[in-house]
């Protein structure tokens, strides 16, 4: 679907029938098995406490894009984690950059930039609005121990960042696939049923679909 109407109204509404933002182009959106928070059902849970203890020094600050000062660092960051994580090819320097910069191509209108003893861990895109974020293309240092799990406690401290700053949900991507299982670990989850188009929160259901 290719909107024209950039309204927090209506891209609210989109992401309330399932639709959810592209890179691939500005007013692109496609419809999928969509999974986000109510974040007035959620609560940490021992696992969710245990991630964030790793990672209680994790600092995480929001930026509203076009990125200001944005240096290639932030590119080669971006285009490393996700050739060693998914394979080369599935996210170019340029269009990281293009996502950071240039708000007339990209869906996207905020970052996240985390912070660990003062140098930089990780960034993840988002679009925001009153009503909704939605957490998307995260990258972080790989160099960083594994035993922090960084990438959860980076998703965690934005589900944080989401209910502090009164939005109602944080939409989380799509689940369609066992590789989306991780996602799964969080108190308030729903998640979109493409077949009769409504939201659902029994998870037992979905892992069944995913396996």
């Amino acid at each position: 679907m290719l909107i024209a109407d950039f309204s927090d109204t209506h891209i609210s509404e989109l992401y309330a029938k399932g639709y959810v933002l592209t890179r691939l182009e500005k007013g692109i959106f496609n419809q999928t098995r969509s999974l986000r928070i109510d974040l007035s059902k959620f609560e940490l849970n021992s696992e969710n406490k245990r991630i964030l203890k790793k990672n209680e020094d994790l600092i995480i600050k929001y930026h509203i894009l076009p990125y200001k000062n944005y240096t290639w660092e932030i590119h080669k960051l971006g285009k490393e984690f996700y050739s060693v994580k998914f394979g080369d090819g599935t996210m170019s320097a340029a269009k990281i950059k293009e996502m950071f910069t240039d708000t007339n191509k990209s869906n996207l209108n905020g970052a996240f930039k985390y912070l660990l003893d003062n140098a930089i861990a990780g960034y993840a895109l988002v679009y925001a609005n009153e009503d909704i974020l939605h957490y998307a293309y995260p990258f972080y240092d790989l160099n960083l121990p594994k035993d922090l799990n960084v990438g959860m406690g980076m998703m965690l401290k934005a589900i944080l960042w989401a209910k502090e700053n009164n939005r109602k949900y944080i939409y989380l991507g799509s689940v369609t696939d066992q590789k989306a299982k991780y996602k799964l670990q969080f108190e308030g989850l729903e998640w979109f049923n493409t077949n009769d188009e409504r939201w659902l929160n029994d998870l037992d259901q979905l892992k069944a679909l995913l396996k």
